[in-house]
């Protein structure tokens, strides 16, 4: 797995994991990137600085959860950020396919060139979802639970 920090061209950075390069690359290439706060696909690589660790026992800071010094986020920020998560993810679902159980046959299937590439949702059984990460294949849970469509009422 590579995370890279990306950026829209609404300026928004934000990290995403892929399971290579060349998985960014792809999904870049087929339209299926987006900001997870406005939604614009519109994204690029932002510039990076390498996170090369430190010794173990020369790191105090790991001993505390946040930098020394930051303030604790509030609860009205937390809840904003998450309303955000919330509503930029719901606006992807709305451009995305619902594909229920059928969701790692499909990625699998794009991935291979078996079918085209587009954007799809749907559930994965926890081993489906490994399986499809160490073959390369692009997925990613979504961040905010969902109800599948067969269950709303």
């Amino acid at each position: 797995m590579i995370v890279f920090d990306l950026r829209c061209s609404g300026g928004h950075i934000f990290e995403a994991w892929f399971g290579s390069s060349a998985a960014y690359e792809s999904q870049r290439a087929g339209g299926l990137l987006a900001c997870p706060i406005c939604g614009d696909a519109g994204v690029e690589k932002a510039v990076m600085a390498p996170n090369v660790a430190a010794k173990g026992n020369r790191r105090p800071e790991l001993a505390t959860s946040q930098k020394p010094g930051a303030a604790e986020p509030t609860p009205e920020l937390v809840k904003a950020v998450l309303a955000k998560i919330a509503e930029a993810q719901a606006a992807t679902l709305e451009k995305s396919e619902w594909v229920g159980g059928s969701f790692a046959t499909r990625a699998r299937a794009m991935h291979d060139g078996d079918e085209a590439s587009a954007l799809i949702h749907g559930q994965a059984t926890p081993q489906e979802a490994r399986e499809l990460v160490e073959d390369g294949v692009s997925v990613m849970p979504l961040l905010v639970p969902f109800v599948p469509p067969e269950k709303r009422n």
